[in-house]
């Protein structure tokens, strides 16, 4: 993909971003376009991403009080930060969803045979997710679109909720921390934290409840 090809990408992801943070219902025209640029990368997205880019979701998990049992990886990509999700909890389930079928399909390829019992990814729509209310004690977004209803929906009460930035306020899909913080707190979570690691950000918060 050209220079040019990719600023344009980053440019429009950073529009989506806003533009959908700021009004939901706007997701319905972003969607099919952002689906199709993701599909696209698919094949060199991993060759692009390194273990560096997860450390703010690093920094963030070391404010947990206790390993998580569920996990959900929001914008899994090709999988990285669900295998590393897998590496640092051993016995926690973790399901990596992607709006991105050609990237589903390579973090399939990618899972190592011996996280095939644990570790799964699905394609499946943020906005709208198949699963229960109240599912994942941990739900991780790193570079992702967050839809606030969602995230309170299906995480339980008590449950924790990470959003990072690999590049901070650089990264194409990124979202203040201020923003974040009011947000969060609009649907029912408390003990927001912001942090810093390496060049990326982080905000970690605590669903309200038991």
């Amino acid at each position: 993909m050209s220079e040019r090809l990719e600023r344009a990408g980053r440019r429009f992801a950073r529009l989506a971003t806003r533009a959908v943070v700021a009004r939901p219902a706007l997701w319905r025209l972003f969607r099919r376009p952002l689906r199709a640029q993701f599909d696209r990368l698919a094949p060199v997205w991993e060759g692009r991403r390194s273990t560096e880019s997860f450390a703010p979701v690093d920094a963030a998990l070391a404010r947990l009080a206790q390993p998580p049992r569920r996990i959900l990886d929001l914008g899994t990509g090709t999988g990285l930060a669900a295998r590393l999700l897998a590496e640092r909890f051993p016995a926690a389930e973790i399901v990596g969803v992607d709006v991105s079928p050609e990237m589903v399909a390579e973090a399939r390829r990618m899972r190592p045979p011996a996280l095939a019992g644990r570790v799964e990814f699905e394609t499946a729509d943020a906005a709208k997710l198949p699963f229960g209310d109240g599912h994942f004690d941990l739900v991780v977004l790193l570079n992702m679109i967050p839809f606030f209803d969602e995230l309170a929906r299906v995480t339980e009460p008590g449950g924790m909720v990470v959003i990072a930035s690999s590049r901070g306020s650089e990264t194409p899909i990124y979202v203040p921390e201020e923003v974040l913080r009011e947000r969060l707190a609009r649907v029912g979570f408390s003990n927001v934290e912001e942090l810093a690691a390496g060049v990326g950000t982080a905000v970690v918060a605590r669903r309200a409840g038991s």
